[in-house]
């Protein structure tokens, strides 16, 4: 069974290497890319083939010819909320960074998804248009805040969105409007969905810039006070659950577990729903981190902690997003 895994494995990748030899984009195509930098846990090993199209019409194209030679991809934006296995990726990375879009309506606003959120942030202020200014200095696109609903400070990037171009698992463009009970806490209707988020349009509303670019800075300084800057990380590692009756970082540090090696892996002093890259971690002390802390909180409290980090890529054998 190993070794007929071994030789299927060998066989995608070495498909994914000729079939994307011949593909001409002006964007990026790479083969063994090293994907920790992309990441800000910083670990994890290569992407078989990394592509990173530069306009919407090359990401139809490359994500067309994935789909038409049954190719396995993965879409990566800001490299928040994943640990990639130290092993790499054995398929086609597909990188959003070259959507990065932006175009005003009023008070309308459209957003490639491969921009970062941070600077969507920034430029909706510039507008003088609020209402996504809490998620500024989080880290990730604006893909990846619609895909997961991010939310923070009491607010949902949902609230505020209107619509999203995307392309659909025959690589056909579609238009998604908003429908607020297809959304919930950190949900949304493309978790569920193998599909690329192109551009995501937001009605904002008009606020003076100076009390914008306060709040934003209010934002920044409390993430810094928890500790989100000074080590490699993924923010948050658990949802919390309301019923639980307290946050998951509380319920982690009840049971003195703040501070907690594996490795170069560590419980942030600062947050307990933090972990951190002192340096040294690799992906596997991450991950061994993380079940730990959700086997010790099952075991002590009888409470089980639902993960917002993804693991991607080859973990022992078996090549995973979950």
């Amino acid at each position: 069974m190993a070794r007929t895994g071994l030789i299927r494995y060998h066989g995608v990748v070495n498909r994914l290497r000729e079939i994307f030899q011949r593909i001409n984009i002006a964007g990026t195509i790479e083969f063994d890319y090293p994907l920790a930098p992309l990441t800000t846990f910083e670990v994890g090993g290569p992407a078989a083939v990394f592509a990173e199209p530069s306009t919407v019409s090359e990401m139809q194209l490359v994500l067309q010819t994935a789909l038409s030679e049954r190719l396995p991809y993965f879409v990566l934006g800001g490299g928040a909320n994943i640990l990639v296995s130290d092993k790499g990726v054995p398929a086609l990375v597909i990188s959003t960074a070259g959507l990065d879009s932006v175009e005003r309506d009023g008070e309308f606003v459209k957003f490639g998804t491969g921009l970062s959120m941070s600077r969507a942030t920034e430029i909706a202020a510039e507008y003088g248009l609020g209402g996504i200014e809490f998620l500024y200095a989080m880290p990730g696109t604006v893909g990846g805040a619609v895909w997961m609903n991010a939310r923070c400070y009491g607010g949902s990037i949902s609230d505020s969105l209107v619509s999203v171009v995307y392309l659909d698992e025959t690589g056909e463009t579609q238009l998604y409007t908003m429908h607020p009970s297809d959304f919930a806490y950190k949900r949304s209707p493309f978790q569920h969905r193998a599909c690329v988020m192109l551009q995501a349009r937001f009605h904002l509303i008009p606020t003076d810039p100076k009390v914008l670019h306060l709040r934003m800075q209010e934002y920044r300084a409390d993430r810094e006070a928890k500790g989100h800057f000074r080590a490699p990380s993924a923010g948050s590692v658990f949802k919390n659950n309301h019923d639980y009756g307290a946050p998951s970082g509380k319920l982690i540090d009840s049971l003195g577990l703040r501070g907690l090696r594996v490795g170069g892996a560590q419980i942030s002093p600062e947050h307990a729903n933090i972990i951190i890259n002192t340096g040294t971690a690799t992906a596997e002390d991450i991950r061994t981190l993380i079940e730990s802390v959700r086997d010790t909180v099952h075991k002590r409290l009888g409470l089980e902690l639902e993960r917002e980090v993804l693991y991607v890529g080859d973990w022992n054998g078996k090549h995973e997003v979950v």
